[in-house]
């Protein structure tokens, strides 16, 4: 078949095939494993993609995410895995098993690790048929995607946890589709945001002393942006002015979303910032005072927009601490395991 081929090209033939060879050097995709040794794989995949998986103890691996939504830099996320789980799960995705997932955010401050060093949430027996979820969520990421003066981008924090993480740990490590969320403080309204903001999510949330009415009065609004400014952080770069940007800052506002959180198991918790039984002596908390009023706020506005399923405690002294959170998660475990019908008692 080769017999018509002349064995020697003229220039033109010549030079047209070198054209031809370079072109396909050029568009022809590299295999991963052909990439010469040390040179960096440049070409990713959008979204979220784990890059390291680390055993941190028993039932809990932390993956470290890159992401997309967030310039490409990576992040751990910590799984407290159920009995039966296996990370051998994700090489078998059609027959591995897909638990139930209780999603628990952190507060400004913390970490992906604030659960696991603070509470006994890794000893809860009750836990050991779901799959807990830890993200991080940035010092004071405030679980929104970043108004940046209008221009987006980096951190988009809300996009990476409810759409890059979310699919990743449903399509390779067992997370099902049924889900429950949780958290305390900025991870309160986190809770109560991402519940409103993508209905069908979450089948339940729960807040334990949450931002749960930013726009509450003047004192809460110069609190939150307090909190923005974190690390010298330029505090319009979250949800822009108050004023300004009303629009942006009403639609992170649980208060605001009450409607949307109406047919929905809600759990609100919170103490009013005197000392407690579980405080120091004479330890006394104006922030907790604040979110005491911000979630009474959002527990009457629930009610009046007919909110079927609202649970509160609002036990009166207690401060904004650790081991009122680790209180009001086993309070709540009965509706967040009842509405991912895992709940056996």
């Amino acid at each position: 078949m080769f017999a018509n081929v002349p064995t020697v090209l003229s220039p033109l033939r010549a030079r047209v095939l070198l054209v031809l060879t370079v072109l396909l050097a050029v568009l022809t995709p590299t295999a991963p494993g052909a990439l010469a040794a040390g040179q960096p794989d440049t070409v990713r995949r959008p979204g979220a993609e784990v890059v390291a998986v680390t055993q941190v103890a028993d039932r809990q691996v932390d993956l470290s995410v890159r992401s997309t939504a967030l310039g490409g830099r990576t992040v751990k996320v910590r799984l407290l895995t159920p009995d039966g789980w296996t990370s051998n799960d994700r090489h078998n995705r059609q027959h591995s098993p897909h638990w139930p997932t209780l999603w628990l955010l952190h507060g400004c401050c913390g970490d992906y690790t604030s659960w696991t060093s603070m509470t006994d949430v890794a000893e809860t027996d009750s836990l050991r048929d779901v799959l807990v979820v830890m993200p991080e969520a940035g010092w004071n990421g405030w679980y929104s995607d970043w108004w940046n003066y209008g221009e987006g981008g980096d951190p988009a924090w809300e996009t990476f946890h409810t759409k890059e993480l979310r699919h990743l740990l449903e399509r390779d490590w067992g997370a099902g589709s049924d889900r429950v969320v949780a958290d305390l403080s900025m991870g309160g309204q986190g809770a109560l945001l991402y519940a409103a903001r993508h209905p069908g999510m979450f089948k339940a949330t729960a807040a334990y002393s949450g931002s749960a009415h930013p726009l509450l009065n003047d004192e809460s609004i110069d609190r939150i942006m307090g909190f923005f400014a974190g690390q010298d952080n330029d505090p319009l770069r979250v949800w822009g002015d108050p004023v300004a940007q009303r629009r942006i800052w009403q639609a992170h506002d649980p208060f605001h979303l009450a409607d949307r959180l109406r047919s929905i198991p809600v759990y609100l918790s919170c103490g009013d910032g005197t000392t407690g039984p579980l405080d120091p002596p004479g330890t006394t908390s104006a922030l907790e005072a604040d979110f005491n009023r911000q979630n009474q706020a959002l527990a009457a506005e629930l009610k009046r927009v007919g909110a079927r399923h609202v649970t509160t405690n609002f036990y009166g002294p207690g401060t904004h601490g650790w081991a009122y959170w680790e209180r009001e998660l086993h309070a709540s475990l009965p509706m967040l395991l009842g509405a991912l019908g895992t709940d056996d008692s």
